[in-house]
This record gives structure tokens, C-alpha cells and sequence, in this order.
């Protein structure tokens, strides 16, 4: 495929990266249109050496942030900046060359013939580079997929946090880059909203490359802060989706489901507590009632997940390039 009439843009996010950004911007492949970094307001020598580096390739744009706004804000400048370019296609990269520009056609190739919205890399469908993948990294990852799909809707994807990853211009100008996410947060938020406007999310095997990097993600911050806000953008997309943009049979289970279940342990516990302290058996009715309640609750709120998971954006919003 011929790469070079497509205006293509690499997004890059800076940040203490002085020592691989120069290995990054080398690597690209010349068929990128636009070379976007964004120094995040980072201590070290980055900007210095971005901008030796723009003055031999004229494809380098530097943007500097004064303040520090994290990955997802250096994003957001860097989307800006590609949207106002002309950029058809925008790829993500991190600074720190963990990310292999080789990989870049496989993630864009799906987006210019029309397949998907937004391409996206998963670390773990290769187990001998899985292996490769720091511990902690491995485990925060495997816990919190799940949970991020539930939160964002995409049920088929995998690896929700891999920031490598391509989208669609026309996409991403119809999202609300003022509410993105600043922080760590950043993909699964993009997710959240790319649900919303029913862009259909293809997930890519792509391996990471682990060097001498050092993660800034901290166990603290994927323990509690990132279910906090899973939890948010659950709800959110479920009164969105269900109850605000539409009113389906999954709407229905919903506000059965929850009261059927939370009745059923409420009262059952409630009610053995009452009888254990009595010391005499609760009678049968009082034992079936709650049984019975948490029974359909669980089952109703099964098939609610079948539809949810069924909902699952199937067809790409663009047309080929």
C-alpha cells in the first residue's frame, strides 16, 4: 500500500526522554507526513534535542507545554495540532522508543481501507513477548482489563491500556478533547468516548519493546485511583447509552435486576441475623423470598450483560481512503 498519499501524523508525548527521543524520531518511516512532539514541560534536555532535530527533518513540529499536564494533556495539544495540519490518520507513540515504528503499517492499514476507527496495540496475544513484559506491568494490565471493559463498553478488546495506537482525523474531531482524561487514564477514557460516538475499535498484535525505560505508572495509582474512575465511566455509559441516548429490553433488566438482587441480600441478611439471634430457624418463606429475589436478579442481570456485550460497535464509521 502506498503510505505517502495519505497525510499521516505521529503524535509523540515527551516527557524525561532525552536519552531515546532522538533513537524515536530516526526510526520513523519516511512516509509520515507529520512529525508532532509535545514536551511536557520535561526538566531534561528533550526540547533541546527535538529541536536540533527538527532543523535536519522539516517534518518536526515541537509543541511546549510551561505546566506539566500529563500524557493524555500532551495528547490532546498534539491531536489539536494534527487536526489543524490536515492530518488524515494520527498515530501515537510514546518518546521512550518502547513502541516499534515497524508496527505502525499494521495499525494504520485497517483504518485507510475503511475496517476500523481506531487501531490499537495488544501486548498479549504475543506470549514470547508477553514474557518479556515487566511483573508488575503484566499483572496491573491483566487486572484491570477487565474491568475497563465493562467501564468502556468494548467488550472484544484486550490490553485497554496499550498507548499504541491509531485513529481515524475525522474520528477524533468528533471528540471531546477538553474532557479526555490528563493523567494515566487517558486510553481508557479515549475508549469511553469513542463507544459513545459507536466507532468500532480494532485491536492489533504488536509487541513491546522493553529497554532501559522506567515505568511511571505506580501500584498505588492502579490500585485505587484507576478503579474509581472505571467505576465512573461505567455509570456514565450506562445512563448514556441506556437510559439518556436510548430505552431498550437492557434498560428494563437493569432497574429490575439491581433492586431484585440488593432486596435479596439486604433482607436475607437482615433476617438472619434476626434469627441467629433468636436462636430458632427462620421460617421457610422468609428463607425463599430472599433466595428467590437474589436467584432472578442474578439471572436478569446476566442477560443484561449478554445484550450489553452484543452492543458492542461492530462497523467502522469511515469510509476507505
Amino acid at each position: 500500500m502506498n503510505f505517502a498519499r495519505i497525510k499521516i501524523a505521529a503524535v509523540i508525548p515527551a516527557y524525561r526522554v532525552e536519552r531515546d527521543i532522538e533513537f524515536v524520531l530516526r526510526g520513523l518511516p519516511h512516509y509520515i507526513k507529520y512529525i508532532i512532539v509535545v514536551d511536557d514541560a520535561s526538566p531534561d534536555s528533550t526540547a533541546d534535542t527535538v529541536t536540533a532535530a527538527a532543523k535536519k527533518d522539516k517534518r518536526i513540529t515541537l509543541i511546549q507545554h510551561r505546566q506539566n499536564q500529563g500524557v493524555g494533556g500532551a495528547m490532546v495539544s498534539g491531536f489539536r495540532k494534527a487536526i489543524e495540519l490536515g492530518a488524515q490518520v494520527v498515530v501515537k507513540l510514546d518518546g521512550d522508543g518502547q513502541m516499534d515504528p515497524a508496527c505502525i503499517p499494521s495499525l494504520i492499514t485497517p483504518l485507510i481501507e475503511g475496517k476500523a476507527d481506531y487501531a490499537k496495540g495488544n501486548r498479549f496475544r504475543d506470549f514470547q513477548a508477553l514474557q518479556k513484559m515487566p511483573y508488575i506491568r503484566r499483572l496491573g494490565n491483566l487486572g484491570l482489563s477487565f474491568l475497563a471493559k465493562a467501564a468502556t463498553g468494548y467488550w472484544s478488546i484486550f490490553d485497554p491500556t496499550n498507548g499504541y495506537f491509531a485513529i481515524r482525523a475525522e474520528v477524533l474531531a468528533q471528540l471531546p478533547l477538553n474532557k479526555i482524561d490528563h493523567r494515566y487514564y487517558f486510553e481508557t477514557s479515549m475508549l469511553s468516548y469513542l463507544y459513545m460516538l459507536n466507532a468500532f475499535v480494532l485491536d492489533v498484535t504488536i509487541p513491546a519493546r522493553y529497554r532501559n525505560e522506567t515505568s511511571n505508572l505506580s501500584i498505588r495509582r492502579s490500585l485505587f485511583e484507576f478503579p474509581i474512575k472505571l467505576l465512573v465511566t461505567f455509570i456514565r455509559r450506562i445512563a448514556l447509552k441506556y437510559y439518556i441516548y436510548d430505552f431498550s429490553m437492557m434498560s428494563l433488566y437493569l432497574v429490575t435486576g439491581i433492586p431484585l438482587l440488593l432486596f435479596g441480600f439486604t433482607f436475607g441478611i437482615t433476617k438472619w441475623v434476626q434469627y441467629a439471634g433468636l436462636n430458632i430457624p427462620a421460617p421457610t418463606g422468609t428463607v425463599m423470598l430472599p433466595t428467590l429475589s437474589v436467584i432472578l436478579g442474578i439471572q436478569i442481570l446476566l442477560s443484561a450483560i449478554e445484550i450489553d456485550m452484543n452492543s458492542t460497535p461492530r462497523e467502522a464509521l469511515s469510509d476507505p481512503l
